[in-house]
């Protein structure tokens, strides 16, 4: 009898380990999700979004600018760094990988402030608290077989009667035809993300070539085109009114870079509003107010970093062309420059 009950025991738990292991395991499917967004009335960019889901271990928003994060109870303040219309999905998951979603729309208005600007109300030298300058021809003429030679001179640059005024001049000056000057604010001032605005009245003459522009301030350590460059404004003086924005970078540099143009009117006889919005998704530039190109900003590239400004004329090269030979002198004046954030 003993036997036989051991026998009838251990089938039966035979029978219910298997019955129970061949059992499938339940899903587990969230429910029921709700996504709510309370956006502050101050213009910060912030907004307060609160999601929940029946059986949700996660949530993964998309803020819907290219920015996305996972938190664990669905709870989640973002700060937009531009005004706009954001389409926002939100994913809740299980704990077994089932998911949900939702999308709702959020419109923010972020007021940008003053961060820093250069008036140029000071007559005399540029302040040096701002500003240093490069100086000579750089390697092959700062690598665009330019003709000019950067100095510190107030021959070359100097403030006067509100406006800053950088001087090209034909003149034979350390084995170079022509003098100008390329003031930079490396290791001054440098900004990551906001609006740069410039005020300013191009130079005449065939061949100039004025340029209001920025570099990555990691240049020293990555060389350039990997540390990015944003051109804000270039002009020529061969394409009169012809205004052109580009970025390089080590997939677009040089004849391949990455730009745009547009014609105005005056460029050398009135002040214009020279301007770039910059974010984390984009680069656009802007002359008085309407914007004339677009580039797409990726975490690929090198436009996630701090750049610093630079301000020059120079004369020929790759991009100036081929030079008036009546010309004798031509000046870019500089009334502001103001970054906002």
């Amino acid at each position: 009898m003993k036997y036989l009950f051991n026998l009838v025991w251990i089938t039966s738990f035979l029978l219910l380990s298997c019955s129970k292991k061949d059992e499938p395991t339940p899903e587990i499917v969230p429910t029921n999700l709700s996504v709510s967004a309370t956006v502050s009335t101050d213009n910060s960019g912030n907004v307060v979004f609160v999601a929940s889901a029946t059986n949700a271990n996660t949530y993964e928003y998309d803020f819907g600018n290219g920015i996305f994060q996972t938190v664990a109870n669905g709870n989640v303040t973002y700060k937009y760094p531009a005004s706009g219309t954001y389409t926002v999905n939100v994913i809740a998951k299980s704990a077994n990988g089932k998911q949900i979603s939702k999308s709702i729309q959020v419109i923010v208005t972020v007021s940008l402030s003053l961060i820093w600007s250069e008036e140029f109300n000071t007559a005399g030298n540029p302040d040096a608290a701002k500003w240093s300058y490069d100086i000579g021809t750089g390697s092959g003429g700062w690598g665009n077989n330019e003709l000019q030679y950067y100095t510190n001179r107030t021959d070359n640059a100097s403030v006067s009667n509100g406006t800053l005024k950088i001087t090209a001049a034909k003149e034979n000056y350390n084995g170079s035809a022509y003098t100008s000057a390329r003031l930079i604010t490396k290791d001054k001032f440098s900004f990551k993300y906001g609006k740069i605005e410039i005020s300013a009245k191009m130079p005449v003459g065939g061949g100039t070539w004025p340029a209001l522009w920025m570099l990555g301030s990691n240049i020293n350590a990555a060389t350039w085109p990997a540390c990015g460059e944003i051109d804000i404004m270039e002009h020529k003086g061969n394409e009169l009114n012809k205004i052109f924005g580009t970025v390089h970078h080590p997939a677009k540099y040089g004849a391949n870079a990455d730009g745009g143009n547009v014609v105005i009117t005056n460029a050398t006889t009135s002040f214009h509003k020279y301007a770039v919005e910059w974010n984390a998704l984009s680069i656009k530039f802007i002359v008085d107010d309407a914007v004339f190109y677009t580039v797409a900003n990726a975490n690929t590239l090198p436009f996630n970093q701090p750049f610093f400004i630079l301000l020059n004329v120079a004369m020929g090269g790759n991009f100036g062309g081929t030079i008036d030979p009546s010309f004798t002198t031509g000046t870019m004046e500089v009334d502001y420059i103001r970054v906002y954030q």
